[in-house]
Formats: C-alpha cells, structure tokens, sequence
C-alpha cells in the first residue's frame, strides 16, 4: 500500500525502504503461514483419538509461541519507550475506542476462563502436565499489548517489527483454531450421546496418555468445567479480535502520514450529549425488545432441548420462528437504510484507509460461512422435500439468512464510505466560470457574477448556502433515522451472536440436515462454517457502531 511522503521522515518513500518494504513484508507473510500452518497441524491431529498427538503436545507449542510473542512485545515496548522516534505518527483510524474496549471486555473474559481453566486442570495434577497450568497464566499480555500500542505507526527495526507481528498474530488464530477445534468436538460428542462429552481439551486422551483416568467428579471440578465452556466464546472473540488489531499495526509499519490529521477518513467523533438524543428512539425500543425476547427464546430452547427430548419439535419451531422474524426485520431495516443513503448529499470517502478495508474484508469473508450453511440447507430440503414444518421453517430460515446478511453489508460497507456531516456534496454541480466586461450592455448575455463580500458589511447568502439552509432539517432527519436503523441492527446482531455463541445448535436437533447428508458430513460442515457466522455478529456490532457515531 502506497502512502503520501510527509515532511518529517528523511527518507524518500521511493528511497530503498519502500523496495525493501515488500520484501519485509513478504518474509513476515511467509514466517506466519509456516507457523499457522504448524499450529494447524497438532490442532487437528490431536481433535482425534486416532491421532497419536496428545494434547500437552498441543499445549506445550501454543505456550512456547505464546511466550516468545510475549518476549518480543516486551522488546517491542522497551525500544519504543527508549526511543523517542521509534514511532513518529499514531493512525487515529486504527484501534477506535469501541474496538479497544471490546478487546478487553473480551479479554477480561478469556482471563477469568483462564481462571477456570487453571482450576479445573488443578483437579488432575496426578495426571496431567503441569505446562496446562502455565498455558492460560500467559495471556494478560496481549491485552495490554494492543490497548497501548494499536495506533503505533514504528519506524525502527520494520522487518524485525512486521515478523513480530506476523507471529503474534499466527499465535492469537492457533489459539482460536484451537478453541474452535475444542468447543466443536464438544458439540459433536454432546449431539452424538457419546460417554463423555469434551468440554476441557481432550481430557480423557491425556489421562490415557498418563496411564489412567482423568474423571471430573468433584463439585468444584464441575463448576470449574461449566464456567471454562461457557466462556470459551468470549475467548473465540478476542483471539480474532487482537488478529484484526494486529494486522492493522503490521500495514502500518513504516507508514508515512501527510498531516496531522494522520489520514482522510472516519475521525469525526461527536458530543456525548448529540451522541445520545438525536434519535426518535424507535430502533432502541424495537432493538431492546428483540433482544429481550431473543434470550427468553433462547433459554426456552435449551431448556427443551436439553430435557428428555420430547419437546425438541416444538422448542426447534420456537427458535426457527423467531429467528425467521428478527431476520425479517433486519433484512427491511438494512433495506430502509440503503433506500435513505439514496437521498443522502454527503460526499464518499475515497481515501485508503487501511482499517476500512479491513473491515469490509472481514465482514464480506465471514459472511462466507453462514452462506454455505444456508446453501447447503436449501439443497437439503429442496432435493430431500421434507413434507413436515420444520423443512418449510428451515428453507425460510436460511432464505432470509442470506438476505440479510447481503442487505446488512451493503449497508455497513456503504455507511463506512460516506463523508462525514458537512462534507461537500459529490453531486454538487459545477459552478459557472464568471467573466466580466468593460463593456456593462454585454452584461445580459452572460452569467451574473456573485457580489464580492463586504469587508465591513454582511455578505449576502449565496444560492449554495441559501440551498443547505434549506436542506439541513431534512439532512438531521436522515441522520436520526440512520441512527435508529444502526442501533436496531445493533442489538438484533447481538441476540444472534448470543444464541449460537453460547451452545444453542439448531443445526444437529433438526434432523432435515443430518438425514440428507449425514451426521458427520454435516457436523463437518457445521463446525468449519459456524465459527466464521459468529464472528460476522461480533463484527458487525463493531461496524454498526461506528456507523452509528458516524451517521
């Protein structure tokens, strides 16, 4: 990515750093997917017990990379602090508020499931290793890590600096694979009755391992078990969140900024008074009540479904007819926001802007895995033709699934592009060129000249001014109902992220799926595709967020 030279720096951006640039960011590419890669390997041949990879394996290279991750943000945050031009521009587009701070709620919560996890790994010193107690103990750093450095654009040490990132950041997803992997085989050994079902990292694999059994059977043990899967999505959360923060730092290594503004774009951060009361307070109410009934449905559901199966039917029904109405109405409202940006004279932001593009690809690539499990859901009911009500729910369902998450992301990826309040209009028509004649009776045949200010008296109001005069109660009404539709998608995006985040699997209860391609093809497909859906929620609130403040 290409960035306009400053002032300050003494190297030209055309000088060798630049040639040299690619290279480092080539060589730090390559270092992650070879680290991922490896990761990626030991996370999933120890997911099966086939596999002769045991999960201390597992553990002992997630802790190893995370400890040098550690080492280096330790270098990296001495030698910044040392060096006063270590970092000569802070990106005010990298790192907003709401992100931080989502980082570490999320944070805070991985650390209490690390808390958790360290307990319930207590309960089996006997027979376990004592690097599963280390593993968790070393998080705390990234937290803090990214909160203070996020914005940093470095100009020493680059290609030290972008393999440093690259491999916090191979490191943050090995720990999300291995998340994933872990709550998947949960899932799948639950849905499937087996014996015992996963909720710690293969558990029984290491006790076999050790040369005996590892079972839970204290009360203690179980409530440390319980808390340590309920929290795992707050975990999923953050490891993809830092990810995104990550890879913004490693772009803008080396990066010149022209002005002290550090970029075009999204810096516009009204009043907490304006950020509050302009809205008609429809989408709050209507968000706040879908929300609410969203999680009584939600526990309806897991209570029925997880009872003596004689309620499943109707707890499925339950869930499919809420979802299909709050789809609905998100799909309308994403649908009214498009419609009212038609109307909207603020001008597009076309400057790069490398968070923006970040969360476009995010939110296009996420919205993957939610595509292929409607996809895959339509072919199953429309070639298996279930002839009962869950197949038609489950059509409708994954009809409107991908309706609004294509209606959602123009939206967003729209929202993110406007100018922001008083930007020049981009159709605004080009002004006449004036010309003047000593000649006053030629005057009637051409355009009349604006009159020139008055130093010392009122100026007259021009036809542009006269015309935004006219204009601005409608453009405050725009932004009121953009504001409304963002923070109703806002909360309906929440309750979607809370049911499938927190155990709720529609997926494997309704049987139409599962008897069309069978329970390991889907369970397969399933877990690939869900933790990408989730994500896309998370996502998507942070978006429409700053689409809320922006509006």
């Amino acid at each position: 990515m290409a960035e306009e030279p400053a002032a300050g720096p003494k190297e030209s951006p055309r000088g060798p750093r630049e040639v040299w640039k690619k290279g480092g960011r080539l060589l730090s590419v390559l270092l992650a997917v070879n680290v991922l890669l490896l990761a990626c390997t030991l996370v999933s041949g120890g997911a099966f017990n086939k596999v002769a990879v045991y999960d201390t394996d597992v553990f002992a290279l997630l802790t190893t990379m995370m400890l040098l991750a550690a080492l280096w943000i330790a270098f990296y945050l001495l030698r910044t602090a040392r060096c006063p031009d270590a970092v000569p521009y802070r990106d005010a587009h990298a790192g907003p508020i709401w992100l931080r701070g989502g980082l570490v709620l999320f944070g805070i919560c991985t650390l209490v499931m690390d808390v958790f996890k360290t307990g319930y790994y207590s309960s089996f010193l006997e027979c376990q290793s004592a690097i599963k107690i280390l593993h968790p103990l070393t998080q705390a750093v990234f937290t803090y890590f990214l909160w203070v450095s996020a914005k940093d654009c470095v100009h020493v040490h680059l290609d030290l600096t972008r393999c440093g990132l690259m491999f916090t950041l191979s490191t943050n997803l090995a720990i999300w694979m291995a998340a994933v992997v872990d709550e998947s085989v949960h899932q799948a050994r639950s849905h499937s009755n087996a014996s015992h079902a996963r909720l710690a990292p293969n558990p029984e694999r290491v006790g076999s391992q050790a040369g005996g059994d590892c079972p839970c059977a204290t009360t203690v043990c179980r409530i440390f078990e319980q808390g340590y899967f309920y929290l795992y999505p707050f975990n999923i959360e953050y490891s993809l969140f830092a990810s995104t923060m990550l890879y913004v730092m490693w772009k803008n290594v080396g990066r010149l900024l022209a002005s002290s503004t550090h970029g075009h774009g999204h810096g516009h951060t009204p009043s907490r008074a304006s950020l509050f009361r302009e809205t008609f307070f429809v989408g709050p109410v209507l968000g706040l009540v879908l929300f609410l009934v969203g999680l009584a449905v939600f526990v309806i559901y897991e209570v029925q479904v997880s009872g003596d199966g004689g309620h499943t039917q109707q707890a499925l029904v339950t869930y499919y007819s809420f979802n299909i109405a709050c789809l609905g109405l998100m799909t309308l409202v994403s649908l009214s926001g498009s419609v009212i940006y038609r109307f909207d004279r603020r001008a597009m932001d076309h400057h790069k802007n490398p968070t923006r593009t970040l969360d476009v690809a995010l939110l296009m690539g996420a919205a993957l895995g939610q595509y292929a499990i409607s996809y895959y859901s339509i072919v199953a009911v429309v070639v298996g033709m279930p002839r009962d009500t869950l197949g038609a729910l489950s059509l409708a369902h994954a009809l409107l699934v991908i309706a609004q998450h294509t209606f959602q992301n123009v939206f967003i990826i729209e929202s993110l592009h406007r100018g922001p309040p008083g930007a020049e209009p981009h159709d605004a028509p080009p002004k006449e060129p004036c010309l003047t004649f000593a000649n006053p009776d030629a005057l009637h045949t051409l355009p009349a000249c604006p009159p020139t200010p008055s130093l010392e008296g009122p100026s007259l109001v021009g036809p542009q001014e006269a015309m935004a005069i006219i204009l601005a109660p409608r453009a405050h009404w725009r932004r009121r109902c953009l504001r409304d539709i963002s923070l109703f998608l806002l909360l309906g995006n929440i309750i979607l992220w809370i049911m499938p985040a927190f155990g709720a699997r529609p997926h494997f209860s309704n049987k139409v799926e599962v008897d069309f391609y069978g329970y390991s093809l889907w369970a397969a497909i399933v877990n690939i595709c869900l933790p990408f859906g989730i994500f896309y929620r998370m996502h998507a609130v942070s978006s429409l967020l700053e689409v809320y403040v922006l509006a």
